[in-house]
């Protein structure tokens, strides 16, 4: 880490499957990922540039920055001076549920990566301080409030999420998809994707590109280091953690998580 760069982890005190995160940034770069979360992240100083889906956003001081669930991006400096940011973490069942008081059945999606809103940004700001006050009801209060402006301001309930145009593909990238998950701790690799959708190697990349629009090993990676945290979260030792999620080792998840959750594993653990 650069000697300019700091980054906290913690749980909100009223929604334990809610994280935080607080960090300053010069020189990382996040290499591309996903999480099972939404991510809202408010930009507090300098600028970050960031690729969501298939786009690339710039987001400067005061803007928010919001990904779904499972879409992929990264980030890095958008300005010599690096950026400093807010972020929440709030799961799916919870934004359903704040969606619900509001009158709607499903997850809330958020169509635009970048949100200029001053209100939204001071709510957000309140709700992420307010995380750590001894009043309990005033850090539930504030983080409620600024995920319903969040919604109602924002939500966009009529989009669904983007599906694959080859219905063959589409089914092939099923398989692929449960073929990683069960077999995260075994090796996995283009040849054996391909013999299980009885396709060449080139056309299971063909299928990645055309479902997410990376490559089968950032994929899996991806997958690898999502289940690592789920172990983590479960109370899993590190070590085991890594070599049950089909790292190396230790050291190769610690390198991964770094690269794409801009924190080591340990401080994901002490943040749970």
């Amino acid at each position: 880490m650069h000697a300019t760069e700091t980054r906290t982890y913690w749980r909100h005190p009223c929604f334990p499957d809610l994280g935080l995160f607080k960090a300053r940034f010069t020189q990382h770069r996040y290499e591309l990922h996903t999480h099972p979360t939404y991510v809202i992240a408010l930009i507090t100083a300098g600028c970050e540039r960031i690729r969501i889906g298939r786009q690339t956003v710039v987001a400067p001081a005061g803007t928010v920055a919001v990904v779904n669930p499972e879409e992929w991006h990264d980030g890095e400096q958008g300005a010599d001076e690096g950026w400093a940011y807010r972020t929440f973490y709030p799961s799916v069942p919870l934004m359903t549920a704040v969606g619900r008081e509001l009158g709607q059945d499903r997850a809330p999606v958020f169509s635009r990566a970048i949100i200029q809103d001053s209100d939204l940004a001071a709510a957000l700001a309140a709700a992420h301080e307010g995380s750590t006050s001894r009043d309990a009801t005033k850090a539930e209060a504030s983080l409620l409030v600024a995920l319903r402006r969040l919604i109602v301001r924002h939500g966009d309930w009529s989009r669904q999420a983007e599906e694959v145009e080859s219905s063959g593909s589409r089914q092939r990238f099923s398989l692929y998809e449960h073929l990683v998950e069960s077999g995260l701790g075994s090796q996995l690799d283009l040849q054996r994707l391909a013999d299980a959708a009885r396709v060449t190697r080139f056309q299971v990349i063909r299928d990645f590109k055309r479902a997410i629009g990376l490559t089968p090993a950032a994929y899996i990676r991806d997958r690898r280091l999502r289940r690592a945290s789920f172990l983590i979260e479960q109370g899993l030792g590190l070590a085991d953690a890594a070599i049950a999620a089909g790292f190396a080792d230790q050291s190769h998840l610690s390198r991964t998580f770094r690269a794409t959750r801009g924190m080591t594993p340990g401080m994901f653990r002490r943040g749970g």
